[in-house]
């Protein structure tokens, strides 16, 4: 009798390496995008800090430009300290309070709504509404692309608004004209005679952890590797020592 003993070769881990193979091109993928993503977020900072920089310029020249938004602008807008307003839940620096939104005819047959301030919610004072509407008022806001409400954002109880809806804002106050899709929020007073209302505008908040999130996925597409050469080297160490154990 022969003593040879068969061995067989170590069948390649198909469906292991197919499945990593998947893996690793879906995390390098999420990878890649989050570099993209993160270039795009820094030159979106660069752009606001760049228009945020420039001297006011008047209204209607600055909303025909091609990039508006954080623009300071000159606006004079007629019996705007005498508009209907709604009001606007809000929280400034940890108060709850109200933003007054009117809205103001603009040149090119648009109107736009302007956030004309933040008051307290303790504060019960608020601006004459129709008298002296022809009086010009003229003050320096900045540009904003509102941020639409939520689908969890309560619906608005009579002129009280829980989220910025400009269309719906402006039904309510009587708008005709197509609506802007940019606000104005006020830097300099409209109404000084009310002591509570005072000009606001939100500081340009920009989340910018794409490179973190770019660093985690590369990282896992690493780990990945590890672990599959390291299933790889056990499954070939298993079939060899199966194999010297074959009498």
């Amino acid at each position: 009798m022969s003593d040879t003993r068969s061995k067989s070769k170590p069948r390649f881990p198909v469906v292991l390496t197919a499945l990593t193979a998947v893996s690793l091109v879906a995390l390098i993928s999420l990878g890649v995008w989050q570099v993209e993503r993160l270039q795009w977020k820094e030159g979106l900072i660069a752009a606001s800090a760049e228009a945020e920089a420039q001297p006011p310029a008047p209204v209607d020249e600055v909303l025909a430009s091609a990039a508006p938004e954080f623009r300071k602008v000159l606006v004079l807008c007629r019996g705007l300290n005498t508009a209907p307003f709604v009001e606007l839940r809000s929280i400034e620096e940890g108060q709850p309070g109200f933003r007054l939104i009117s809205a103001c005819p603009l040149a090119n047959g648009q109107s736009i709504l302007i956030d004309r301030g933040f008051v307290g919610q303790d504060v019960t004072a608020r601006p004459v509404v129709g008298n002296n509407a022809a009086m010009p008022v003229s003050f320096t806001g900045v540009v904003r692309k509102p941020v639409k409400p939520s689908g969890m954002t309560p619906p608005p109880e009579g002129n009280v608004f829980f989220g910025r809806d400009p269309a719906a804002m402006a039904e309510v106050l009587g708008v005709k004209t197509q609506v802007s899709p940019w606000i104005i929020y006020a830097a300099t007073p409209i109404n000084p005679e009310i002591e509570g209302l005072h000009p606001s505008v939100p500081p340009a908040a920009f989340s910018n952890n794409h490179a973190g999130y770019a660093a985690t996925w590369f990282g896992l597409a690493v780990v990945l590797i590890g672990v599959y050469i390291g299933l790889l080297r056990r499954r070939l160490m298993r079939t060899a020592d199966l194999q010297g154990n074959t009498p």
